[in-house]
């Protein structure tokens, strides 16, 4: 899943996705702003068939916490 993770965050950003790395965040990505931060969002949501709610998307602050919140989704759609 950490591949096919790296591959949606890195397509919305337009980084290659070995570049990205669980500390990777808007402070040290060139490019990523909260729209971008958005669609990485409704791109996971679309391909992993899942939903976040207010509360989890506020905590996604870089890739790694997306990473984490992202099993917790899945884990919770079953």
């Amino acid at each position: 899943m950490e591949k096919k993770l790296k591959e949606i965050v890195g397509q919305v950003l337009g980084v290659p996705p070995e570049t990205l790395s669980g500390n990777s965040s808007p402070d040290n990505v060139d490019g990523w702003d909260s729209i971008k931060s958005m669609n990485i969002i409704l791109a996971l949501e679309e391909e992993f068939g899942v939903e976040f709610n207010d509360e989890e998307i506020s905590t996604m602050l870089n890739f790694g916490l997306i990473h984490l919140t992202l099993e917790e989704a899945l884990k919770r759609a079953g």
